[in-house]
């Protein structure tokens, strides 16, 4: 039975949901505040497929890590320091999940959603036409210490069922011929993948309006609440708009309208910069990650995308020129046939990853309105488990029944 289905947020995540519901002949409509996605977290981000990230957010070590980063620039991480009661819940909530009991009740569940949503990048990348990179991820690591770490988490993976090869300097020349690497070791990961996100937002948006999917350019600033029921929503130009299903799916800004059905959701925004060479001198075959310098290198066609930081900073979209700085410079560090001038004049891109406290998606009806659905806090993991979202919003909107348990990532779950 098809449905009227309201989508707020026009980002990977809301137009995979989308995909899924127009070709299963639902009504969709998708409001979108930015045509252009220049304001999300989609556009820009490193366009990586990674069921190597089993291990959430939340895990032991991130906070004192953090700490110690706290007072660099230059680093990965930080956390702006305010007077504001969420951010003090996220931060009590993130470090009592931040154990190795959290990280090991959950690792199942997100090597399932990353192994299902691969298959999905995999069937939209053939059914769309659209490339996807079917390559593997390098984790580069320039110190024994660093190379231990990450060989301990490749066991782990092993135990799981997924594949990771541990690499000395020699394997990752075979690996990667086309770009001089400056690493001890690192980890193979062949399951990964990596695509351009502008490919597959305009496939998405291409299929999604051939079925009959409908998008609307407009900010979301009130919703309307009725018996239980998300009866309008209503936009800041006071255009109003209802259907039987109502899915948030904006990101960060999520919060402030779950906030008006009573759902006090536990968010917070993760800046991240990216900044992409349109003539690379050398552009690597795989993508990377480096682990001493947490950066992300993702080949796009004939360009070069470098990505970065996390920064715990509310809804602020400044770029911080030390820490971009600190970016390039550990890219450079890690691929020595660049150099930070090769960087000058780019325009940076910045996005807020909307990351929940305990590194898992928000993902299923929220509490006491049985016709709205939340779709949102999937960090760093937006794009890759964009699809498996997608189809289990679509299957929640259907009435199937899905053979992942989606009780762990319920809106109400704090």
């Amino acid at each position: 039975m098809s449905k009227e289905v309201l989508i707020v947020g026009g980002g990977v995540v809301g137009l995979s949901i989308a995909y899924y519901l127009a070709s299963t002949n639902h009504s969709v409509r998708i409001i979108e505040r930015d045509d252009s996605l220049a304001k999300s977290c989609s556009e820009g981000n490193a366009g990586m497929v990674v069921p190597s990230h089993f291990i959430p957010l939340a895990a032991p070590g991130v906070i004192s890590q953090g700490l110690k980063w706290m007072l660099n620039p230059k680093s990965p991480f930080y956390l702006r320091p305010r007077l504001s009661p969420s951010l003090a819940r996220w931060i009590w909530l993130f470090t009592k999940h931040s154990t190795k009991r959290h990280v090991s009740d959950t690792q199942e569940l997100l090597r399932d959603l990353s192994l299902e949503s691969r298959r999905l990048h995999v069937e939209l990348s053939k059914n769309e036409d659209f490339p996807l990179i079917q390559k593997g991820l390098l984790m580069l690591c320039q110190s024994n210490a660093g190379l231990d770490e990450e060989a301990q988490v490749a066991k782990v993976a092993h135990t799981l069922g997924l594949e990771a090869e541990v690499c000395d300097q020699n394997r990752l020349k075979e690996l990667e011929p086309n770009a001089k690497i400056n690493a001890r070791g690192g980890i193979w990961w062949p399951q990964d993948c990596h695509l351009s996100p502008k490919d597959f937002i305009q496939a998405l948006r291409h299929s999604i309006l051939k079925n009959g999917g409908e998008f609307t350019l407009g900010e979301v600033e009130k919703l309307e609440i009725d018996h239980g029921k998300v009866k309008d929503v209503i936009t800041k130009s006071g255009k109003i708009y209802s259907a039987e299903t109502i899915i948030l799916a904006g990101g960060i800004d999520t919060t402030e309208l779950a906030k008006q059905v009573g759902l006090a959701l536990p968010m917070q925004g993760g800046k991240g910069y990216s900044v992409t060479l349109p003539e690379p001198t050398a552009n690597p075959l795989l993508c990377s990650l480096l682990k001493e310098g947490r950066v992300a290198v993702t080949p796009m066609g004939g360009t070069l995308r470098v990505s970065g930081t996390m920064e715990i900073c509310g809804t602020d979209t400044s770029v911080s020129k030390r820490r971009l700085r600190g970016v390039i410079e550990a890219f450079c560090n890690f691929y020595p046939q660049y150099s930070p001038s090769d960087f000058e004049n780019l325009e940076p891109w910045v996005g807020l990853r909307p990351c929940s406290p305990d590194g898992l998606p928000y993902l299923g009806f929220a509490p006491q309105h049985d016709n709205l659905i939340i779709a949102t806090g999937h960090s760093m993991m937006g794009l890759s488990l964009a699809p498996i979202t997608g189809k289990l919003v679509a299957d929640l909107v259907s009435g199937n029944k899905s053979k992942i348990n989606l009780a762990r990532l319920s809106p109400g779950r704090f």
